[in-house]
């Protein structure tokens, strides 16, 4: 079994600047810096769920508006998380979680086997969550299965309250991505695929 799979990945534009450390064999440890509120609660609940350890720092051109810093995020995390697992011998490669949030519940699959895809199901009643953007949410998955060249498919068929559909997102994908990236117990140094390769 190979050792701790880890990654640091720095997405600087005239825009943007993210710096992003992931620890895929973690704890649930984070440290996360944005300057919206809303986001950096998101992303500490997906690495306490997922338990990663993920230390997030981000700047962004928010005198414009929150588009870019939002996207940048979910970009340099989506690459941090395509470093981090290499070549992806011995993982599972395809997670799921249905994760309730009171009223609200959020149904998460995520396949990292290479393949940028982004099925996103999901309406909320204000256009606000916080002082996040709502509808960025959407760019942001969009980016992270870019970056990571992945199927994620993000469906969120009710709930009353906004914090909570975009909470049980943010936890589901963090559990349905520690199933993901997960190495088989049974120690196969092997790529999950028929093709040969990821």
């Amino acid at each position: 079994m190979e050792g701790f799979r880890s990654s640091r990945v720095r997405r600087e534009t005239s825009q943007t600047l993210v710096d992003v450390e992931l620890k895929i064999e973690g704890t649930g440890r984070y440290m996360i810096e944005s300057p919206i509120g809303f986001l950096t609660h998101m992303l500490e609940s997906f690495a306490r769920h997922g338990r990663f350890d993920l230390s997030v720092a981000t700047q962004g051109d928010l005198d414009v508006d929150q588009h870019h810093t939002v996207e940048d995020t979910g970009a340099a995390l989506g690459a941090a998380f395509d470093q981090a697992l290499g070549n992806r011998l011995g993982i599972n490669r395809a997670g799921f979680f249905v994760f309730p949030m009171d009223e609200a519940v959020a149904f998460v699959t995520v396949d990292v086997g290479g393949r940028a895809y982004l099925k996103y199901e999901v309406e909320f009643g204000l256009p606000k969550i916080g002082e996040l953007d709502a509808a960025l949410l959407h760019d942001f998955f969009l980016a992270f299965a870019s970056e990571m060249k992945c199927n994620l498919h993000i469906v969120v068929p009710y709930g009353r309250s906004d914090h909570h559909r975009a909470e049980a997102i943010f936890k589901a994908w963090g559990k349905a991505m520690r199933m993901a990236c997960s190495r088989d117990p049974r120690d196969i140094q092997d790529v999950p695929t028929t093709k040969g390769l990821l």
